[in-house]
């Protein structure tokens, strides 16, 4: 059954709202993950600790009691060789979601993903029917994981010509960008902040997607434009509400795909507020916040009224340290305090 030829898109504001049905965030991804295998026998999942009494963050838990240990199965550690089975398997038709608990295992695929899923369908000159497959990862501060297990790779995947990347930030978001992952043909990153898991938001019930490339504004503003990617969203929205106090009116806009990025939602917002500030979970250097930087340069530069802020985490490798990790961070004192700082250099 062709059941993505079934979704409704459908579109509502930030999640913060408290009408309608509500779900907890590994909720909402569980629900997409269940529809999208009930209405499709093709769709399995695999990865390590997905059978697991608690499953992978709440999300997998009795999905193997459902489908059985044939569609939901644990996988050894041996990520590079896991990955290319996962190909193999989209390549023969199936639809395969495989679930990290951290994106530093990930660099262990880099091979497979990089050289053969993100590269197959334009080596066949389209001719392939793609390789719909999702790679799924839980990134952010942890409990300590430090330099090893809490990295935030997204700019290393945005790098990369062929994939898909998702970083939701809302439980609707969740559910409907990944029902909308399994069903796409191309491979597609997922990389969830497990912060947000904390969050609670409005989830409508059945099949939904959120087409990619399709930003939304989270917050109407005339001051200042924010992009804020996943987790920063929520420190975004907790600066402008400090920043209200201080007469600085700030547009939030999260992107939710960075491949495909919304470039014209956040041009838009630029030519409106003139001024722009990238806060992203990631690495400063060469990150999400330097391309998004480099396309309002190239392509809204007359809009500026000042130089482009970016906010990211320090170019250092992540700390254990509770001490040094409130450092490291970037949060909702860091945003307040640069556009703060980018209001002051225009009334010079």
């Amino acid at each position: 059954m062709d059941w993505s030829k079934t979704l409704v898109k459908e579109e509502i504001n930030f999640e913060g709202s408290k009408e309608g049905r509500q779900l907890s965030y590994a909720a909402a991804i569980k629900e997409g993950l269940e529809l999208a295998m009930t209405n499709d026998e093709r769709v399995f999942v695999m990865g390590q600790g997905v059978d697991d009494p608690v499953g992978m963050f709440g999300i997998t838990n009795g999905l193997q009691q459902k489908y059985g240990e044939d569609r939901v199965f644990d996988t050894p550690l041996s990520e590079n060789g896991l990955t290319g089975v996962a190909i193999g398997a989209a390549l023969a038709g199936m639809r395969p979601f495989y679930m990290h608990n951290r994106p530093d295992f990930l660099l262990l695929t880099m091979d497979q993903i990089v050289n053969h899923a993100a590269k197959w369908n334009y080596m066949f000159g389209g001719c392939s029917t793609g390789v719909p497959l999702v790679i799924w990862a839980c990134v952010g501060r942890g409990w300590g994981g430090a330099a090893q297990h809490t990295q935030t790779l997204q700019g290393l995947f945005m790098h990369v010509p062929g994939l898909r990347l998702v970083m939701p930030t809302t439980p609707y978001d969740a559910k409907g960008l990944l029902i909308t992952s399994i069903a796409d043909q191309n491979p597609v990153i997922i990389l969830e902040h497990r912060w947000l898991f904390k969050q609670s938001g409005h989830v409508p019930e059945g099949l939904y997607s959120i087409p990619f490339g399709h930003g939304i504004v989270r917050r109407q503003g005339k001051d200042i434009t924010i992009v804020a990617i996943s987790y920063m969203v929520v420190e975004a929205m907790a600066a402008a509400a400090e920043l209200e106090k201080k007469g600085v009116d700030v547009e939030i806009i999260d992107p939710r795909t960075l491949k495909p990025l919304d470039e014209t939602l956040i041009l838009e917002s630029v030519k409106k507020t003139g001024r722009l500030v990238v806060a992203d979970t990631g690495w400063k250097t060469g990150g999400v916040g330097a391309e998004i930087a480099a396309i309002v340069a190239e392509k809204g530069l007359k809009h500026l009224k000042s130089p482009v802020k970016r906010i990211g985490a320090l170019d250092i490798p992540t700390p254990a340290s509770s001490v040094l990790e409130a450092k490291f961070y970037p949060g909702k004192s860091k945003v307040v305090a640069v556009c703060t700082e980018l209001m002051k250099e225009n009334l010079k």
